[in-house]
């Protein structure tokens, strides 16, 4: 018997992840399994399906989570989990049901109770850091599985309607004897829905679903951050009636900017400026997210020294007030410089009483005279 897999590896969170945490990871790796989705080889897909709906089984239940890190596998026999190992994908979706209807997967069918909601779905979007500054108005393209447009989602050829269940007489729901126990599951005839079709969709091999291209103008507002999620609702998938959907979740994703650096809603650049600027002071250009500006260099400026630009940083997506702009200055040398030059800065180093090469021995030839016979 093969040993079985952490369950926090399979989700792939820490096991200091909270409940949420848990949940949106479970999502994600459901969506990419999904036999619908998955392009890889369908039985390695439903093995993972499977694992995914075990451990999140386990990991979203606080106290069988408890004996879980206590115990490992072992604490968790005898505490009415479920045998994912044996079923095949009509069962695991029924379960569903029962396990993660509050999260959309399934929700209400037939007899069943509780939302009848649809998948959510995931894009990325790109910015640059002018971008954040303004908002940006972004034109999104992704596939998704939606209604039938020849069936309307029922599944059945125009014309016909579903028939009732013969295996729950369209309830849903069957009961199932363990021992003394009874427990109810969803119906894996129909998944839940009450409803079979007998005389399916030629347009969409009665599954009620197409893959279909959507196009979807959205608002990103100014100051989200690297990697905030924007939720998009009702842009997800139809539920198994096509009554609400689930969403889109936008992750926004911030380019690095040539010159500006962030800090929350400030930002910081370093501008270099010449001796002559920070001694006597004068005017340098900085960038800013709006263009280049000129700035105030005072005299006597340091190197390292910084000067603030109030409000031309970015705008707080809470309070609308905008950050401010840090430049820091640094003092550039030059490795080469002419004789006029030289000429004048050696004239400004008698003044500082300063030695200076040329003029100035070299550091050997100082300790060579330091240790001569003549100066014993």
């Amino acid at each position: 018997m093969a040993e079985k897999r952490d369950y926090y590896e399979i989700l792939g969170v820490a096991r200091e992840a909270g409940p949420e945490d848990i949940k949106r990871a479970y999502r994600k790796g459901a969506l990419k399994f999904h036999p619908d989705n998955y392009k890889g080889d369908k039985t390695e897909g439903e093995l993972k399906f499977k694992e995914l709906a075990e451990a999140y089984e386990v990991l979203s239940d606080p106290v069988k989570r408890q004996r879980y890190d206590r115990f490992g596998h072992q604490g968790l026999r005898g505490t009415g989990m479920h045998d994912f190992s044996s079923m095949g994908f009509g069962d695991i979706f029924s379960m569903f049901e029962d396990i993660f209807g509050e999260m959309g997967f399934a929700g209400q069918r037939g007899g069943g109770g509780g939302m009848d909601r649809g998948l959510d779905l995931e894009t990325e979007v790109e910015l640059s850091l002018e971008e954040v500054a303004t908002g940006a108005d972004q034109t999104l393209e992704f596939e998704r599985w939606d209604l039938c447009g020849t069936c309307g989602g029922s599944g059945s050829k125009p014309g016909t309607t579903p028939q009732s269940c013969p295996a729950c007489g369209g309830y849903g729901r069957q009961q199932q004897m363990l021992g003394p126990f009874v427990r109810v599951i969803t119906c894996p005839r129909c998944n839940g829905k009450g409803r079979v079709v007998t005389d399916p969709c030629d347009a969409c091999r009665g599954s009620g679903r197409q893959r279909k291209q959507r196009t979807l103008a959205v608002h990103i507002p100014p100051g989200v951050s690297d990697g905030q999620i924007l939720r998009v609702p009702g842009e997800g998938e139809p539920s198994s009636s096509g009554t609400h959907r689930g969403d889109l979740h936008v992750y926004v994703r911030v380019r690095e900017h040539s010159m500006l650096s962030r800090r929350k809603d400030d930002l910081i650049c370093q501008v270099p400026i010449a001796f002559t600027q920070a001694a006597l002071g004068g005017k340098v250009e900085v960038p800013t997210l709006t263009g280049p500006q000129e700035v105030e260099v005072p005299s006597g400026t340091q190197n390292g020294d910084v000067i603030q630009l109030k409000q031309q940083g970015l705008p707080n997506p809470r309070t609308h007030r905008k950050g401010d702009l840090f430049v820091q200055v640094f003092i550039e040398v030059p490795r080469k410089i002419t004789p006029r030059q030289r000429e004048l800065l050696e004239q400004l180093a008698e003044t500082e009483q300063a030695h200076v090469t040329p003029q100035r021995k070299s550091f050997f030839d100082t300790l060579k005279d330091c240790f001569s016979p003549d100066k014993k």
